[in-house]
């Protein structure tokens, strides 16, 4: 079921230079390496992948403030092998967890809207910074790098922390890490709610690599370094083709949205058995995340 409607109001690639001469600049080292190194571009081409994106805007804190009508939330560090740890926070007491998972560069307090009407609802909520994410400590890569595999431990190690989810609100790149998680034996949400989701990272890599000026010889080496790192294909991280159970899910994705195309979650939603996608226009990318209507859709769904 699909359908559009005006704002009630208004993954992409992990390479986002600041300046033209900086991208021209890459491009043109990038481009020597392709000819002469494309296994050594592919390299480079991952450790770009795999890094965080670098931004002069502080990220949007949308978190309720403690007062009469929210009590104070609990912070609570879950532990993670090697000595690695997961910031999470938690409001509302008893009952399975609504829980919160941002995207590729985000953190929780991204989602903090949707808290509030949530607790409103009648739910309790947790919300997650993955890997090498907001104030959770730096991934096994190292300090502002992380990947998937890991990512998927992250809110394993959580949800086991926490409690078996009652639904779980996902946006951008935090969608597929929750569908891949489940696939993977994740216990299993009643609903999801998905905010612009991304299908996985193949189509971002190829991208990637057009970005740069690489080759298909660099994009195959490229692919190959990640595989080396996570430990398993690329290819498994597909949304669109992931066995076992898929919860009934709401998706919200905006028809102008610059970083994951709105193909995406139609290709999700003709996949999936149990999906209604909502689309909106004007929105974007992450002022989807606070837009009023976008919330209560949302909540309303995965509080059933």
């Amino acid at each position: 079921m699909a359908t559009t409607t005006a704002p009630a109001s208004k993954k992409s690639t992990n390479v986002r230079p600041t300046t033209r001469a900086r991208l021209a600049g890459t491009r043109a080292s990038f481009a020597v390496l392709d000819r002469l190194a494309p296994r050594l571009a592919g390299r480079w081409a991952a450790r770009l992948w795999l890094t965080l994106p670098r931004t002069r805007i502080p990220l949007p804190d949308d978190r309720p403030i403690p007062g009469l009508f929210v009590a104070p939330s609990e912070r609570i560090t879950v532990d993670l092998a090697g000595g690695r740890t997961i910031a999470t926070e938690r409001w509302g007491e008893g009952g399975r967890p609504v829980y919160l998972v941002h995207g590729w560069g985000g953190w929780r307090g991204q989602l903090g809207s949707f808290v509030e009407p949530l607790l409103a609802r009648g739910c309790t909520v947790v919300a997650i910074d993955l890997p090498s994410h907001g104030d959770s400590g730096p991934g096994e890569l190292g300090l502002r790098r992380t990947h998937g595999v890991e990512m998927v431990a992250a809110l394993n190690a959580v949800i086991e922390h926490h409690g078996q989810p009652r639904a779980i609100v996902a946006h951008s790149l935090g969608c597929a890490i929750t569908s891949f998680a489940i696939a993977d034996g994740l216990p299993v949400p009643a609903r999801l709610g998905f905010v612009a989701p991304t299908v996985g990272p193949v189509a971002h890599i190829r991208s990637t690599i057009r970005l740069l000026g690489g080759s298909q010889r660099t994009e195959n080496a490229m692919i190959d370094r990640i595989t080396s790192i996570v430990g398993r294909p690329i290819t498994d991280f597909d949304s669109t083709t992931l066995s076992g159970p898929k919860p009934a899910t709401l998706i919200v994705h905006d028809q102008l949205d610059k970083e994951v195309p709105h193909r995406e979650a139609d290709r999700i939603a003709a996949a999936w058995p149990d999906v209604e996608l909502h689309s909106t226009t004007g929105l974007g990318h992450r002022r989807i995340l606070r837009d009023q209507a976008v919330i209560e859709k949302i909540a309303n769904f995965v509080a059933g």
